[in-house]
């Protein structure tokens, strides 16, 4: 409850200052964007360029696109595609971009050494033997890809669980979790090799097709808020998802390892 009026109020605060401003855009970021360091990287690269400042949401991708359709964002970038579709199809967004990917990974504790074969014998695993799973939570693309992958064996949360922990909370916050309670959670690969606290955890699953993350973009319809700054989303936009965009995504490196991969044809 804190954390959505502290969110109300910091939206509130960043309309009264910035919203209308030509010289300032927002974006409504999925977090695992964000946590990694990404767009911090890329985006001194555009205000040095076009002297416009860029003001981060980093929030979920439900609570993302929440934001978006009130209005209170230029731009958004997120990780569920089919949402991001029926948000264009609802007239809340002009136009969706493909803009990079990188991927899933399950991890769990170190002492976990069966290989994995597929992602429904793992999860199987950790149902038969109550190992403590911590789910985001939040309606982000990173929940509602668990989810997915949870009806894959078709398992449903109808009760509450001692082994299955919803916390509502990011994805440095779930991994953060996971490492203290020696517990099994997905991640996307980017929060996993950005996170400094993971000395008890390691990949159980990885490079498997349903493990696939990708990132689109999309221009918020100034016809919901004739506030938005419509002018500098399309300049962002078309930058973001031009070669020097592509340049910058692909050579973003953590611990020497490139976390994200330009998509957009």
């Amino acid at each position: 409850m804190f954390h959505k009026i502290f969110l109300i109020i910091f939206i509130n605060l960043i309309n009264f200052n910035v919203f209308g401003d030509n010289n300032r855009i927002i974006i409504a970021s999925t977090t695992s964007a964000y946590d990694s360091g990404l767009m911090n990287y890329v985006n001194k690269e555009f205000e040095k360029k076009f002297n416009i400042d860029v003001h981060i949401l980093a929030l979920g991708t439900g609570q993302a696109i929440r934001i978006a359709k009130n209005g209170d964002a230029d731009v958004l970038l997120v990780h569920d595609t089919l949402s991001e579709i029926e948000f264009i199809k609802e007239g809340y967004g002009n136009e969706r971009y493909d803009l990079m990917y990188n991927d899933y990974v399950i991890i769990g504790p170190k002492k976990d050494n069966e290989k994995c074969d597929s992602i429904e014998k793992t999860l199987l695993k950790i149902i038969n033997n109550e190992f403590i799973f911590i789910s985001r939570g939040d309606e982000s693309g990173t929940h509602k890809k668990e989810r997915d992958l949870w009806n894959m064996i078709g398992f449903k949360f109808k009760k509450p669980s001692s082994w299955y922990k919803k916390i509502g909370q990011g994805m440095g916050s779930a991994v953060i979790l996971a490492n203290e309670m020696n517990a099994y959670t997905l991640s996307d690969r980017g929060t996993w090799i950005s996170s400094n606290k993971k000395e008890n955890l390691k990949i159980i699953c990885e490079n498997i097709p349903p493990l696939l993350n990708q990132y689109g973009i999309i221009a918020v319809n100034q016809k919901i808020n004739s506030r938005i700054n419509s002018k500098d989303a399309y300049k962002y936009i078309n930058w973001i998802i031009s070669d020097e965009g592509k340049k910058l995504i692909n050579g973003f490196r953590i611990k020497n390892k490139q976390l994200f991969f330009f998509n957009h044809h």
